[in-house]
């Protein structure tokens, strides 16, 4: 009798995030707050502006950022106010360049969108997660003493692999 063989499945690549290119200087800004409030077992990541959370690792989505960035200006964003994220503090970001852009991608990747990358996004920059939710409002009464909001550029697209915590990064598209 001979055994039926099958095919191996094939697995499926981890997921890729989005996220978006900020002024250098603003962007070490928030990693030097990251590194100092964020758990260190828990810290695998620098400051980002996540974009979408799980795309599939298909060319179309290269193809799609590229295409998008080389139309795309750098914009100014605004961090706005630091916000409660419960077990977390971040900054919330604004610009009307954000959602229009969000928008237009999920119109175009909708099919292959996560629930959560369907989702409008509120966009802001994590600098601590996963702590009790009395230190997450003791520093953001801290860090609400002197803050004032502050603008920065929005330079581009920056592309990583999701690995079960830490993210590869693959490359950036950089706006006009």
């Amino acid at each position: 009798m001979e055994q039926a063989h099958t095919m191996p499945r094939e697995e499926a690549r981890p997921p890729l995030v989005a996220t978006l290119s900020i002024d250098p200087s603003v962007q070490e800004y928030f990693n030097e707050l990251r590194r100092t409030y964020f758990p260190p077992e828990r810290n695998y990541l620098d400051a980002h502006l996540t974009l979408f959370h799980a795309l599939p690792d298909e060319p179309g989505i290269r193809e799609e950022l590229q295409r998008v960035a080389r139309q795309q200006p750098s914009f100014d964003a605004v961090a706005e106010q630091i916000v409660s994220l419960g077990y977390g503090t971040a900054f919330k970001i604004v610009a009307p360049a954000l959602p229009a852009l969000h928008q237009q991608l999920q119109k175009h990747w909708h099919d292959a969108l996560t629930n959560q990358d369907r989702q409008k996004r509120n966009f802001h920059i994590t600098i601590q997660n996963k702590v009790e939710p009395a230190r997450a409002k003791a520093l953001q009464a801290e860090l609400g003493h002197a803050f004032k909001p502050f603008s920065f550029a929005v330079t581009g697209f920056r592309l990583w692999r999701y690995l079960g915590g830490p993210w590869e990064y693959l490359e950036s598209y950089d706006f006009l």
